[in-house]
Formats: structure tokens, sequence, C-alpha cells
């Protein structure tokens, strides 16, 4: 979250922050007086979601069950 005087906004600057994700918060005289979030995305359909998890998997190299044993005990004292 970013803090800005409100004699100092740059507008588009703010919104550009907003749209990547970005909560700014405008103050006057050190008082916080409005905040800017985001807008909702809507929600995506399960189609899509597991589309892109699909997508992802493809990208993802194969692992074995030792291996991910491994990784998750790694730097355990013995």
């Amino acid at each position: 979250m970013r803090e800005v005087q409100a004699t100092e906004a740059d507008w588009s600057d703010l919104l550009d922050e907003v749209e990547k994700g970005e909560t700014v918060v405008i103050t006057r005289e050190g008082r916080p007086v409005a905040r800017i979030v985001p807008e909702s995305r809507p929600a995506r359909s399960r189609a899509e979601v597991l589309r892109d998890i699909e997508a992802f998997r493809r990208r993802m190299p194969r692992v074995t069950q030792d291996e991910i044993s491994a990784w998750r005990h790694e730097g355990h004292k013995r």
C-alpha cells in the first residue's frame, strides 16, 4: 500500500499503479482521506480455470514422488 499527499498526486501514474493491483491512500496534512483500490475482477468460469491449470502443468517438469519427498525433508537433521 502506498500513501500519497493529495497535493503531490500524479493521477495518471496512480491509476496505472492501481490498475496493476496496488492500493493507494491519499492523505491531506498526513491524515488519510481516500483510498483507491483496484476494481474487482469478474469471476472466471470453471472451464477457464481448469484450462489454465492444464497449461501450467504442461509447462512444468515431471517429478517423482521420491523427489518430492526428498525436497520436503531437505535440510532436516538426520
